[in-house]
């Protein structure tokens, strides 16, 4: 049975990307920095769990080492932890700004390069041509800057950057890394964000949410399900030959 580690797992994007690789078979270690989301989304499961906080680096080396003593291996790295917050530029704070970049592009770095650091080392995967994989969660904020969103659209910059840097180092231990770039999830992080805008703009939040379809060619809000299913198609063999790729998933809300 091949495995895979999702970070930031216990919510979101993070909890439907654990339940479709379970569902593909996949053995799935949930983490999470939340101890209690993550026992409650590996119990509905019937998967195993982890405490993981990714700014940490003993913190993610207790987890590598936790799972390659149990596992012998890692199949498949699901770096999704993330978070956000929301002001204009002209007020943005300091601690604002350490805290998004901390999480989405240290805590992305520190499971990258402890995990590649063991996944390297490890025989081929059954059949397959590769060691292992490497998919990051980033975000449309990636590729399209928004306004209030500044130090989140940074930090998920320097994750693509990072991606497509680890990609050619990773390549000859047969390591592929991709990217998925998702657009207006509907989730926990999702409805806070919402709120702020919200307030930050002046408007109710159901203003602010029919903004979000309207720049959505396919008319709705995505789904964490909507991601999960991409994910698992970069961690099945039908995407070997790919790395070094973000894949847009975003109902068309920003196209390439």
């Amino acid at each position: 049975m091949p495995n895979a580690l999702v970070t930031g797992a216990g919510s979101g994007i993070g909890k439907a990307i654990a339940a479709r690789l379970a569902q593909d078979g996949f053995k799935v270690w949930v983490t999470d920095i939340d101890e209690k989301k993550a026992c409650e989304v590996a119990t509905a499961l019937g998967i195993p769990y982890l405490r993981l906080d990714v700014t940490s680096k003993a913190d993610v080396e207790r987890a590598r080492d936790h799972v390659f003593a149990q596992d012998g291996r890692l199949d498949v790295l699901i770096a999704n932890a993330g978070v956000s917050t929301m002001n204009r530029f002209l007020d943005l704070s300091e601690e604002e700004w350490d805290f998004v970049m901390e999480v989405n592009a240290k805590g992305t770095f520190f499971a990258l390069q402890i995990f590649a650091r063991s996944m390297i080392h490890q025989p081929f995967m059954p059949g397959r041509e590769l060691r292992g994989k490497i998919i990051i969660i980033a975000s449309m904020a990636a590729r399209q800057a928004a306004p209030l969103l500044a130090h989140y659209s940074a930090s998920k910059f320097a994750v693509l950057g990072l991606a497509q840097s680890v990609a050619k180092e990773l390549a000859p231990y047969r390591i592929t890394v991709n990217v998925v770039n998702p657009g207006y999830v509907r989730t926990p992080m999702q409805e806070r964000e919402v709120m702020w805008e919200a307030k930050i703009r002046e408007v109710s939040p159901e203003v602010v949410i029919h903004d979000y379809i309207k720049q959505t060619l396919l008319g709705r809000l995505e789904t964490p399900e909507d991601v999960a299913k991409v994910v698992s198609f970069l961690a099945g063999p039908d995407s070997d030959f790919i790395t070094g790729e973000a894949l847009e998933v975003n109902g068309g809300a920003w196209i390439f």
